[in-house]
């Protein structure tokens, strides 16, 4: 892909984003980290406060690229408990908006709802995601997600062990 920021599609963006959700729920977590570049972060802000500064909040995860692969190969480890045997998860996204451009970066929001299956327990987790995409000669890479919960608490999830 030699394509600008000025010439990537709404649909372009979305089949990136329905791959994401694809290689997450296929439980693919080490394809998943290498679409973010390598400055990446990825960040699930407080409940109360979607737009809380990371540097001034306490987030529910606030992963730079290396975290972030650290968490993919965690995951996928028989001793991460929590997720063994792994949860089946559904990554619904939606309502994808390109809402800023740049030379080399687009700023897009989407809506998703993630459902996940663990035992006897099914878990919703419903929220709005804002990304920084860089255009690479290889394609789209995520420089930055923040995926936002629309939950005024975790329960009764109890916990986010999967990946949003």
């Amino acid at each position: 892909m030699n394509a600008t920021a000025a010439e990537i599609t709404r649909s372009e963006v979305e089949d990136f984003l329905f791959l994401e959700a694809a290689l997450l729920d296929e439980w693919k977590l080490e394809a998943w980290a290498a679409l973010f570049t390598a400055d990446g972060e990825y960040l699930i802000p407080p409940l109360d406060d979607p737009d809380a500064d990371p540097l001034n909040s306490l987030f529910l995860v606030y992963d730079d690229r290396h975290r972030l692969n650290e968490r993919a190969r965690r995951l996928l480890n028989k001793a991460a408990h929590a997720e063994f045997p792994h949860s089946r998860t559904v990554h619904l996204v939606s309502n994808v908006r390109i809402v800023e451009r740049s030379a080399d970066e687009l700023q897009v929001r989407s809506s998703f709802i993630v459902t996940r299956a663990k035992g006897p327990l099914n878990d919703t987790y419903p929220g709005r995601s804002t990304y920084r995409l860089l255009v690479t000669s290889d394609g789209l890479r995520i420089r930055s997600k923040r995926a936002a919960l629309e939950l005024s608490q975790l329960r009764p999830q109890g916990k986010v062990s999967i990946i949003l």
